[in-house]
């Protein structure tokens, strides 16, 4: 069984996580940046609902700033350095004030490709502690299946963190506070969540995904346990990783909480029944979860659950 399993584990490396990334044909399209701003100076950029193979991935996650008095501040820069050079021109037609920090809520390609385009503006990228190992390990990658979301920009191309957080750090934009969390691991290594103090307003990162399927690239158990400390606070507008922003909060938490809950459940059953890896990879095309859109990373996600939870 265990030589199932391993050879198992090598099928879903060298193959799901390469569809799950693969390169698009042809050179990436240009993408117009709109911004909505939900509250007083807190501007949001939604991004579009498509999938990693799409020319416009370099767009899929929400992307924002908050302007303070003295200050702007950046919330994820986009999935290419086109996508944040139009985020950068869109903060200078909304005010003439510096960009004093770039924050990165976790290191997947599409939140933080766009760094370089504020290179210029000398900011101080901030991110959680383990961020810089996780863009420094993707490097070579992010090179090889990212060229053109990163072509034209002057080494580094992968901007890494100047002011790491563990545990809690507050940042001042002038009379407007930012609440900086380092979380454990949950749907990545290094996921940081931002609240906007003035406005209670929590930007998840990936840490909520709102319509899209969530993809767990972290620890399930870490995930979870994530959602159930914060669903009972108290947010009026929550910015998602991806999907539209919240309202209603904590509703859209507890559909994803019925998934990730679900997907323990499926992987549990399987190995207490003896099933190999593979055998539930085959028939997750069947199983797909329904009501949610970009569902191909179902079969990804039980593959990195299986791997958790095959020794507890």
């Amino acid at each position: 069984m265990l030589g199932s399993m391993h050879r198992a584990h090598r099928l879903l490396l060298s193959g799901l996580l390469l569809v799950w990334v693969a390169a698009p044909l042809g050179a990436p399209v240009t993408h117009k940046i709109t911004l909505e701003e939900p509250a007083p100076g807190l501007f949001v950029h939604q991004g579009q609902s498509v999938d990693t193979d799409s020319p416009a991935r370099a767009d899929m996650a929400n992307i924002g700033f908050i302007v303070g008095r003295k200050c702007v501040a950046v919330i994820d820069t986009g999935g290419s350095v086109a996508v944040g050079t139009a985020l950068r021109a869109q903060i200078r037609q909304h005010t003439a004030l510096p960009v004093c920090f770039v924050i990165n809520t976790h290191g997947h390609f599409d939140h933080a490709l766009g760094n370089a385009a504020f290179a210029e503006d000398r900011p101080e990228y901030i991110g959680h502690a383990e961020l810089a190992t996780m863009l420094g390990g993707s490097e070579a990658f992010f090179h090889e299946h990212f060229a053109d979301e990163l072509r034209g920009v002057p080494e580094p191309a992968i901007v890494l963190p100047t002011r790491t957080v563990e545990g809690t750090l507050e940042l001042d934009l002038g009379e407007r506070v930012l609440r900086l969390r380092a979380q454990p691991v949950a749907h990545s290594m290094a996921d940081l969540t931002v609240e906007d103090v003035t406005t209670a307003t929590l930007w998840t990162g990936d840490l909520l995904f709102n319509g899209r399927l969530p993809v767990l690239d972290g620890s399930l158990r870490g995930w979870q346990a994530w959602m159930r400390t914060n669903a009972s606070a108290e947010h009026p507008l929550v910015i998602p990783g991806h999907g539209p922003l919240i309202h209603d909060w904590p509703a859209p938490l507890r559909l994803q909480q019925v998934y990730l809950d679900e997907l323990e459940r499926t992987v549990r059953t399987a190995i207490a029944e003896g099933l190999f890896l593979e055998d539930l990879l085959a028939a997750a095309s069947n199983t797909a979860p329904a009501g949610w859109q970009i569902v191909r990373p179902h079969a990804r996600n039980l593959g990195r659950a299986w791997r958790e939870l095959e020794w507890e």
